[in-house]
């Protein structure tokens, strides 16, 4: 990993913490309309993916996609608008939370029907070989979609065409309340590779050099006509399902419970001279600067137009 890198990473990993921390906060105050599903703790996986991308490639976000929009370059304060509902957002505050998107950045969305990005990625991916670009597309789901007959025909269907698509589960061990180990006949996500002729990986989520090794050679071979890959990263989500949500289901037992991708990596970046702590200060003091102001622009934002019932309608 180089220096640049690291630094790119921590700035994403804190500004996705933050943004996700302040969602939080107007999701109590009643601000926030519809359900918000917040991504905190997993930002290991999305900057550990998406550094190594570039903006013309591809990604598909599931209803916890703030660190994936974050992560692929999107507006933060059209984000942020977004998710109040306001006329600046980047749906004209017409998507909400579980449908931010920025197809300009190559985030072709979040979704709220889980395992929809299999199909849309795999199309992504599909324009790209056809076309003979040197991108890629990444499909980023939950283990709760491991489980939806849409993960088995993507990922058969970008075997047979040899598509330049990396798969990513983000396995945070629950799907919505029933854990993992219940709902799955297998013990991992990354073992049903096999059935589909692609390498299944399984790493560390909570570590961002995992992710970022077991992506790079994912793009390696995308790229080399090589075909798909499928990624487990076994992480942790710090909040619940939705905001609301009890979380009785979870134990202190849980894997990955106690764990904080961000400090976690500050000390790996720090050793190895990827970063200064005097830097980690200056980002971190940056990135609240970052979330504050966004928060701000989308209270000042106004509400959509009433005539805006009326555009953007396909159906």
């Amino acid at each position: 990993m180089k220096k640049k890198e690291a630094l790119w990473i921590y700035q994403k990993m804190n500004e996705i913490r933050l943004f996700e921390e302040e969602v939080h906060r107007k999701f109590g105050e009643g601000i926030i309309p519809g359900f918000v599903h917040l991504y905190a703790g997993e930002e290991a996986v999305a900057t550990g993916v998406s550094v190594l991308l570039d903006e013309e490639d591809y990604i598909t976000s599931t209803h916890r996609g703030h660190g994936h929009a974050i992560a692929k370059g999107c507006d933060i304060n059209r984000m942020m608008a977004e998710i109040m509902g306001k006329k600046d957002g980047l749906g004209g505050g017409k998507g909400g939370s579980m449908h931010v998107a920025d197809v300009e950045k190559g985030m072709l969305g979040a979704n709220g029907i889980v395992g929809g990005g299999f199909g849309l990625a795999a199309g992504a991916a599909l324009t790209i070989k056809t076309l003979r670009q040197n991108h890629v597309a990444v499909c980023f789901f939950g283990d709760g979609a491991s489980n939806e007959g849409l993960f088995h025909e993507g990922l058969n269907l970008a075997s047979i065409l040899k598509l330049p698509v990396i798969f990513v589960c983000e396995n945070n061990q629950f799907g919505e309340g029933t854990p993992f180990r219940y709902a799955s006949a297998s013990e991992t996500v990354a073992e049903r590779a096999a059935a589909y002729n692609m390498p299944g990986v399984r790493v560390d989520g909570m570590k961002v050099e995992d992710v970022y090794s077991a992506t790079k050679e994912a793009i390696r071979r995308a790229k080399a006509g090589e075909g798909p890959t499928l990624i487990e990263c076994d992480t942790y989500r710090h909040y619940g399902h939705f905001e609301g949500d009890e979380q009785k289901y979870k134990s202190e037992a849980d894997q990955n419970r106690d764990r904080d991708p961000i400090p976690e990596f500050r000390k790996v970046a720090v050793e190895k001279g990827w970063m200064t702590n005097k830097q980690a200060d200056e980002i971190e003091k940056e990135a609240a600067e970052t979330i504050k102001k966004a928060s701000e622009f989308a209270q000042k934002s106004p509400l959509p137009d009433v005539e805006s019932l009326y555009t953007d309608i396909f159906a």
